[in-house]
C-alpha cells in the first residue's frame, strides 16, 4: 500500500488533492496535517513513500522543512506545491532537494503524473522547469542578487516585496519582528538596497512578483 503525507495549511487544499489522489490511487493511504511541525513529527515516527508539501505555512517555511527532511531521509520523494509560478520558486526548491515542484494551477492530470513519475523514483520537471535549469548552470557565476539570498531571506523578501510590515511577516513566519528585521537587514546589504520600497521595485522589475 502507498503511504502519502500531505502537508498544507488550507483544509479545503488538502481534501481536494486527496479526492484527486484517490481517483487515481483508490488503495492509496493518505494522510493529511496542516503544519510543518505537524509534518516532521509525522515522517520522523512513520514510513512513507511519498510527501506532499505547501511551501508556504505558519512557522517553518516548506524549503525549511524540506531541508530537513532530505537531511534525514534523503531517497524520501518530496512533491513541492505552491501559488507562486515555477519562475519564482521552482529553481530553488529542485536545488534544496525536491524531487518535483508543482504550480497550484494545476490541473489534476499533472498531479497524478507528477505522483507516479515520483513514486518510480524519478523527478518531475516541465519543460519550462527543464529550460531554466540549464539556464542558470550556464550564469551560475553570474548570480542576480536575489538569487544570493538563503531559502529563509528569499522568504521574507518576498513578503516585503508584497507590501507586508516587518510584523505582518513575523505574525505569519511565527518568528519574532527581532528576527525579522534581521533578516530584511540581510536582504538589504547582499543586495545593496536601502529600503523597502527598493526592494519593491526589484521585485517588479525582475517580476518575481
Amino acid at each position: 500500500m502507498i503511504k502519502i503525507i500531505i502537508a498544507d495549511d488550507h483544509a479545503v487544499v488538502r481534501k481536494g488533492l486527496i479526492q484527486i489522489l484517490l481517483e487515481s490511487f483508490p488503495n492509496a493511504n493518505i494522510v493529511e496535517v496542516m503544519d510543518a511541525e505537524s509534518l516532521l513529527k509525522k515522517i520522523f515516527n512513520e514510513t512513507w513513500d511519498l510527501v506532499i508539501s505547501d511551501i508556504s505555512m505558519p512557522g517553518i517555511s516548506g524549503l525549511d522543512i524540506l531541508q530537513q527532511i532530505k537531511q534525514y531521509y534523503p531517497k524520501l520523494p518530496v512533491l513541492i506545491l505552491s501559488m507562486y509560478s515555477e519562475d519564482l520558486y521552482a529553481i530553488r526548491v529542485l536545488k534544496a532537494g525536491a524531487s518535483g515542484f508543482l504550480n497550484k494551477d494545476f490541473v489534476p492530470e499533472q498531479l497524478v503524473s507528477a505522483v507516479n513519475r515520483l513514486l518510480s523514483g524519478k523527478k518531475y520537471i516541465t519543460p519550462n522547469i527543464a529550460e531554466k535549469l540549464a539556464g542558470t548552470l550556464a550564469l551560475e557565476n553570474n548570480k542576480p542578487p536575489h538569487e544570493c539570498l538563503s531559502n529563509r531571506e528569499f522568504e521574507v523578501f518576498k513578503y516585503i516585496a508584497s507590501g507586508q510590515t516587518v510584523s505582518d511577516i513575523a505574525s505569519r513566519l511565527s518568528l519574532s519582528v527581532t528576527s525579522i528585521s534581521t533578516y530584511r537587514a540581510r536582504i538589504i546589504a547582499k543586495m545593496n538596497l536601502k529600503t523597502n520600497a527598493d526592494i519593491m521595485l526589484y521585485s517588479i522589475e525582475n517580476k518575481l512578483t
